[in-house]
């Protein structure tokens, strides 16, 4: 059986088609982005987190844009 045709069995065994079309599919998504929200948010890669690394990058901008003034 070809992947393709596997992946839209999977799909079809989702419940909910008739009601809420392709919106059954939305808790799914916002679990996903929970899950990526908190990986970015608790996880440690090396010694920073992403919004570690974000903070201080936006800092950089702001002290780049002070000393251009």
């Amino acid at each position: 059986m070809p992947t393709k045709h596997k992946i839209r069995q999977l799909l079809r065994m989702v419940p909910g088609k008739k009601r809420f079309g392709v919106y059954r599919f939305l808790p799914f998504f916002f679990i996903l982005g929970g899950a990526m929200e908190w990986f970015m948010i608790n996880v440690r890669l090396g010694k920073e987190t992403f919004y570690d690394v974000y903070r201080r990058k936006q800092s950089e901008r702001q002290h780049e844009n002070l000393k251009q003034r």
